[in-house]
């Protein structure tokens, strides 16, 4: 059932995801003065993969532990 729970949750973290605007000020304001429209999507995609593969590896590692310590 825990599993069944965790596989849910990720699966609806994954479909439903919200659409992110991920610049920091600077960076917001340097590529909305050159109005490329292009280049400020793939910095913000660079931005949130850049700060979800953090988040991926601690959660991998932490199910891991959490598997070793249930047997």
């Amino acid at each position: 059932m825990q599993q069944f729970k965790f596989g849910f949750a990720l699966l609806f973290f994954l479909f439903f995801s919200m659409n992110m605007e991920a610049q920091c000020a600077m960076c917001r304001a340097s590529l909305a003065s050159e109005g490329n429209k292009t280049k400020v999507e793939a910095v913000n995609d660079g931005i949130v993969y850049l700060m979800a593969i953090p988040y991926i590896l601690v959660g991998g590692i932490g199910y891991a532990i959490y598997r070793m310590k249930k047997k």
